[in-house]
């Protein structure tokens, strides 16, 4: 099944289609509320964050013979994490995969994908915040608030994690970050 996945960059008309699938994945593994606050969550980055900073990526199971049967299973947004230096850096938030398609690999497969797009753009590091057992398959290490700093306070530090993109440290030397507007809630955090 995994081969006749394809990753790519979403199209602005399939907003509802990826918030769904954001929607319903949480649903399913967190519960109705999580599902509701990750779906707004995706939704609110993919609407109200500046296409320029936008990185979003779907996977699609392109199995069916026609384009217009494909379907989105997958999808990942990228948004800048700014510092008061120079630093590019990119924060991963959120992820998701569909329920019946999990355990296949497509989420590695969709992060890596994204991953290579950032390396591409010249982006130094690639941030996110979740499982540290998950993240470690595709190169994220744990780093502290001290190395990076985090926009808010962190509620499970250990979640705290990067990637260089470029080989070197994951290092910052601003005292503070930023992140879009969507995500600047404490309650994500």
């Amino acid at each position: 099944m995994s081969n006749t996945m394809k990753c790519r960059q979403y199209n602005s008309n399939e907003i509802e289609t990826i918030t769904q699938v954001f929607t319903q994945t949480f649903t399913d593994s967190e519960g109705e509320n999580e599902g509701k606050a990750v779906g707004k969550l995706a939704y609110d980055l993919l609407t109200a964050t500046a296409p320029t900073e936008l990185l979003c990526f779907v996977a699609e199971d392109d199995s069916s013979e026609s384009d217009a049967d494909s379907t989105i299973v997958g999808a990942i947004i990228f948004t800048p994490l700014s510092f008061d230096d120079e630093t590019k850096a990119y924060l991963l938030s959120p992820v998701a995969v569909s329920t019946q398609v999990q355990k296949c690999g497509i989420g590695q497969q969709l992060i890596n994908f994204g991953l290579q797009a950032l390396k591409d753009q010249g982006i130094e590091f690639a941030v996110t915040y979740g499982d540290p057992d998950y993240y470690s398959k595709v190169g994220f290490g744990k780093i502290s608030v001290e190395q990076v700093p985090a926009p808010f306070e962190l509620s499970f530090s250990h979640g705290w994690l990067a990637q260089s993109l470029t080989g070197g440290q994951v290092k910052v030397t601003s005292g503070k970050s930023s992140c879009v507007e969507a995500l600047a809630h404490p309650e994500y955090w």
